[in-house]
């Protein structure tokens, strides 16, 4: 007959079940680099987002393309004036954008979701704010990083305009002054871009949503204000065409570039804005600019709670 042996050792009571392991985990000894670290860090992340960098190659695909598509054509423009030794590029600086304005249109749509929509989706907004982070840091880092992108996507095809003139040997205080002017246009084009994409992809957390949002608002408007600028100028009604491009982004830069920087306008009989008639154009584009960053202020305030 087995005999069982006692171990010596009684059973542990029910309730006497709870242990403490140390495992090693240390509170955080290192420096506390506050907002200004964590701003930089989201419009850091934010802006090499906008073309992928960091993300999957499927991420990456969009935003090169149209990167290409906007310098590809300038590239070109470039080869013919240096093989025909032409006197001046086929596009002036301040054209360049308005011509490609479906490009950029699209790339508005396609990265505007795609910075502030995901984050809605999944909930971390008010993640980021648990941090030292507040809501106008957020919505100046995201507005920053995308104004930047579309500052990059619009800028580069310049400078290669600007580098393929100096090669052809064009003059070269003419083609500074037309470079320059390029670029203060096309940094107000990408504020007021980047301003509106943004509200307008605050709304939704879904990225297909935002992205057909932001070229209907985009596109429509353009077109709406070209086709009745067409109109007004067939029928003679000309004082009417400035006035009606104050309805569309796009037409909003063309008429301060117009009216200031001495490009030639694209709308209908090349009548554009006069200097007087150019301020409110710039009124416009500003109070849009920043009616833009208010409305997302707002939108995050309520958002973060």
């Amino acid at each position: 007959m087995a005999v069982e042996h006692s171990t010596g050792t009684s059973a542990p009571a029910p309730g006497d079940q709870t242990r403490i392991h140390n495992i090693g985990y240390r509170t955080y000894d290192g420096p506390r680099l506050g907002r200004a670290y964590a701003r930089r860090s989201l419009y850091s992340q934010s802006l090499r987002g906008s073309y992928g960098l960091g993300r999957s190659v499927k991420s990456k695909v969009l935003p090169m393309l149209l990167f290409v598509v906007m310098c590809v054509p300038a590239a070109i423009m470039v080869a013919v004036a240096v093989a025909t030794k032409a006197n001046a590029l086929p596009v002036d600086y301040t054209r360049y954008a308005i011509v490609m304005q479906a490009v950029i249109s699209l790339y508005v749509a396609s990265q505007a979701p795609q910075s502030v929509s995901r984050d809605l989706r999944f909930k971390t907004v008010p993640l980021y704010f648990s941090r030292p982070i507040e809501t106008a840091d957020y919505v100046r880092a995201k507005f920053a990083a995308l104004a930047s992108a579309l500052f990059v996507l619009t800028a580069a095809p310049l400078l290669v305009l600007y580098v393929g003139a100096l090669l052809a040997e064009l003059d070269f205080a003419d083609q500074t002054k037309g470079f320059a002017q390029g670029l203060v246009s096309v940094a107000l084009l990408s504020l007021l871009f980047a301003g509106i994409g943004l509200v307008i992809a605050s709304f939704t957390p879904r990225r297909g949503f935002g992205i057909a949002a932001v070229i209907a608002v985009l596109t429509i408007t353009y077109g709406a204000v070209s086709t009745l600028q067409a109109i007004a100028d067939v029928q003679g009604s000309s004082d009417a065409v400035p006035l009606i491009g104050l309805f569309s982004p796009i037409t909003l830069v063309d008429g301060v570039q117009s009216a200031f920087l001495g490009a030639t306008s694209a709308f209908p009989g090349g009548v554009g804005p006069s200097n007087a008639e150019g301020v409110v154009f710039l009124l416009v584009a500003l109070g849009l600019i920043a009616a833009s960053y208010g409305l997302l202020m707002r939108r995050y305030k309520k958002v973060g709670l």
